[in-house]
């Protein structure tokens, strides 16, 4: 055999090498290789920043929810607020729908929207055997294309944003429970108060300030 058949030999096993190389890359990336979006709301300027992981059917996380939208808009111009997905499946059968709902909504530029329109109508939809035409009406109520909702809502995207969330969540070695907040990185502990929060990130305000005099 020559040496222009094994050169063609050669080749021919490379390209079928990268072929399964790349398909194992897709695989492993769960079939998606999009950037996912996170949900922050607030100013920057003071480097102070709350994350809450939240779960749609968690009773407390609802309790929780007109005290964080009160902080959130008394520090609006001073931190920013994240909100990720933490759905506890194991006791929230409809979590995860839940969070593919607003999800989908995200894509619309609506997230927020039909964030809290999860939590002020959980009653209605948390107790369903299928909740998705609860979520089908809430995006109709918001404006929505509901054929690309009902898409997106389905998609591998939405899936992979949702696990993305669960797999930062379990990087930080807390326990497993919702609400769970988080002050620039640091897990902390709240009553559903204001008063409860406004003392800790007054702390990490003037904390940051500080930092910043000293540089």
């Amino acid at each position: 055999m020559d040496k222009r058949f094994w050169g063609i030999l050669l080749a021919i096993f490379l390209v079928f090498a990268g072929i399964v190389y790349f398909s194992q890359q897709k695989k492993d990336n769960g079939g998606d290789t999009s950037k996912v979006t996170s949900h922050i709301m607030g100013s920057d300027k003071n480097n102070v920043t709350l994350v809450e992981y939240g779960d749609y059917q968690c009773p407390a996380c609802s309790s929780y929810f007109p005290v964080v939208k009160e902080v959130v808009d008394k520090y609006k111009d001073q931190i920013q607020f994240q909100f990720r997905n933490l759905p506890l499946t194991q006791i929230h059968p409809n979590a995860f729908a839940g969070a593919r709902a607003a999800e989908a909504a995200g894509l619309q530029g609506k997230f927020w929207e039909m964030h809290d329109m999860l939590y002020q109508q959980q009653n209605t939809w948390s107790g369903a055997s299928d909740p998705k035409s609860y979520f089908e009406d809430y995006a109709s109520q918001l404006g929505l294309d509901t054929a690309k909702f009902k898409t997106d809502f389905a998609s591998a995207n939405v899936n992979a944003a949702i696990n993305a969330d669960i797999a930062a969540f379990k990087k930080t070695g807390a326990t497993m429970q919702t609400p769970s907040f988080f002050l620039n990185g640091k897990f902390i502990k709240t009553t559903a108060s204001v008063d409860s929060f406004t003392k800790q990130i007054d702390e990490a305000l003037a904390n940051a300030k500080k930092s910043g005099d000293n540089n």
